[in-house]
């Protein structure tokens, strides 16, 4: 029972990762196309709109923080891998799980945090725009959240014993049945 509710789970986490992947990307290209506007608009058409910057840094924010989910959901830590290479293999699965909670623990926090953050942000105005910074400040409870699911799928995934992500530009196959 376990094993097919954690095999679910996993399903879900792939398919929030893979569309936050498609997410992050997106906003990779909106950005690129962006600053390509503002050095066109500023060196060749001679009127230089200085909103671009603005709005690339916004955009360029959302995007660094929706790929902290993906990373979660990958176990794709930067340094954290090598700590593992000094404890024994049976240590290490302890030390993942300590990991995940200390990791869980800090998105929490952050998604807490930044949701008062957020409704601060509704009544402060972007310098150039004149936009509210809600949106801006959103990336904070939005990406912590996310990477709070991320992680607690990572740590269902390694007590069930599933096999880690692989990486894949296709769709996940939600419909796929795994056999126990």
């Amino acid at each position: 029972m376990f094993h097919q509710t954690a095999v679910a789970i996993d399903r879900f986490g792939a398919l929030l990762n893979w569309l936050t992947e498609r997410v992050c990307a997106l906003l990779v290209a909106v950005m690129v196309v962006i600053i390509w506007w503002g050095v066109i608009t500023r060196y060749f058409i001679g009127t230089g709109g200085i909103w671009t910057e603005e709005l690339s840094r916004y955009v360029m924010i959302w995007a660094a923080l929706l790929a902290i989910p993906v990373g979660a959901y990958r176990r794709e830590h930067i340094g954290l891998d090598i700590l593992f290479r000094f404890f024994p293999q049976k240590l290490q699965k302890w030390f993942r799980a300590l990991l995940d909670l200390v990791g869980f623990s800090f998105f929490l926090f952050l998604t807490i945090y930044g949701i008062g953050m957020t409704q601060a942000g509704a009544s402060q105005f972007a310098t150039i725009f004149g936009m509210t910074m809600f949106f801006p400040f959103a990336s904070v409870p939005v990406s912590a959240g996310l990477a709070c699911l991320q992680i607690l799928v990572a740590m269902v995934r390694d007590l069930a014993e599933l096999p880690p992500p692989l990486f894949s530009m296709s769709a996940p196959n939600i419909a796929a049945q795994e056999k126990p």
